[in-house]
């Protein structure tokens, strides 16, 4: 199922897939995110010999489907991390983040990525009128990460969204939004620019152990590494059971609207990208063309185009009732992993095969960050990576998992409804 993104502009031609036989310093498996942030990283710490396998096309999965919000943090909120990870630890990785949006921000820059980046920050609002929530997050996020999030009482926040569904909200500056294909294949090209192979229809079939080091088939070619990263996200490889079975694919949501001219301004009336405090939020932000790309819910099902289209449009109404009649342009759905932690899965099994997966929805700075990290450790041949050794790869049990997931869902969207009901 194509995005808006893949269709906007035309895609660039194939790269061609393995041929033959030949060795590597590293073999990165998955052209998303998470493969592409580690190539780059280890080709600025000066490993170059660098072959990148993607099955499909750079971007295919989530990197090229989802809402393109880049801003610190994580699936797993801020209290959570800080109550499973210790003050110290939960704020060096809320800061790996904060550095991974910079970083995103220079590259884009520094490489000259047409991708439509809008540097306006975010926006969270308040679906519900208890502000104890927003306050709380406010104070905890000054306290313990030292991040600065201004306070919007219920006039400005009016001033920003024009909706009656929210009340007051919450505003983080240091964020911002882009074409997320179009940046996963700008950061594609600029890894070729620095040496690194990229081949794309190169699905891997197997990892086969060899002496100390690892044997990559893909169709009929060969690499030889010591070192293999498995990036593969929700579209499982079937290459390390332990790897495979530690994560959910979970689909997702979103819509772009036609062109809105001016009725796009009476809804919004800001540039940063929003999202409101539901379990079950609605994400969306305003394009530079006037369209709004909208996303939200999460599911066991990849819905059909049309089914996704139905179900956004309603809730766009519902945040926005002057849209109601607007035309849809395109709907899709895309799989994301996630773990039972709610926290990406960074680290190796120490024997030259290394992971990073599970970014659950909120994975562009957080991609970013275990690129970086993984970078870091295979460069310095130190397999050090202590500070996600916390979040570690937990089975989920599927197809249990999935209900356990589709369970959690409908519970936390219940208990959403059931807040807005007795608020009144």
């Amino acid at each position: 199922m194509p995005s808006w993104y893949h269709d906007r502009v035309p895609a660039p031609a194939p790269r061609p897939p393995l041929q033959g036989r030949r060795e590597a310093a590293v073999v990165v498996v998955g052209g998303g995110f998470a493969g592409l942030n580690t190539a780059l990283g280890l080709a600025a710490r000066g490993v170059r010999d660098v072959v990148l396998l993607e099955s499909k096309s750079i971007g295919f999965g989530a990197s090229g489907r989802n809402g393109g919000f880049v801003f610190a943090g994580y699936s797993l909120g801020e209290k959570a991390l800080l109550e499973k990870s210790g003050a110290e630890r939960a704020k060096r990785l809320y800061a790996r983040t904060v550095d991974a949006v910079n970083l995103i921000r220079d590259r884009i820059q520094a490489l000259s990525i047409d991708c439509d980046a809008v540097d306006a920050g975010v926006v969270w609002a308040n679906w519900f009128r208890d502000a104890g929530v927003l306050r709380e997050r406010q104070r905890l996020l000054a306290e313990c990460y030292d991040a600065d999030w201004q306070w919007l009482p219920e006039d400005a926040m009016h001033e920003f969204v024009r909706s009656p569904r929210y009340h007051d909200g919450l505003y983080e500056r240091n964020a911002l939004h882009i074409d997320p294909l179009a940046y996963a294949r700008g950061l594609a090209f600029a890894a070729e620019r620095a040496g690194i192979a990229i081949h794309e229809g190169s699905r891997v079939r197997r990892l086969e152990r060899r002496g100390a080091g690892w044997v990559v088939h893909a169709g009929g070619a060969v690499v030889e590494t010591p070192n293999v990263v498995l990036a593969c996200g929700g579209y499982l490889a079937g290459l390390d059971r332990r790897i495979d079975r530690a994560v959910l694919p979970i689909a997702t949501y979103v819509m772009v609207t036609e062109p809105l001219g001016e009725r796009l301004r009476e809804c919004v009336r800001t540039r940063a990208a929003i999202y409101d405090t539901r379990f079950a939020f609605d994400y969306y932000r305003p394009l530079s063309d006037t369209r709004l790309l909208w996303g939200g819910r999460i599911s066991v099902r990849d819905r059909s185009p049309r089914a996704v289209q139905r179900l956004l449009k309603r809730d766009l109404a519902t945040v926005f009732p002057s849209l109601k009649d607007v035309r849809i342009e395109q709907a899709w759905s895309g799989l994301m992993s996630y773990a039972r932690h709610e926290m990406p899965q960074v680290g190796t099994h120490g024997n030259g095969l290394w992971y990073a997966q599970a970014f659950g929805g909120h994975g562009l700075a957080p991609t970013c960050a275990a690129g970086e990290a993984l970078a870091d450790a295979i460069a310095s041949n130190e397999p050090a990576l202590a500070d996600y050794s916390g979040f570690g790869l937990e089975p989920v049990h599927r197809p249990f998992g999935y209900l356990a997931a589709q369970g959690t869902y409908w519970h936390n969207e219940w208990r959403d409804w059931m807040k807005s009901r007795l608020e009144g």
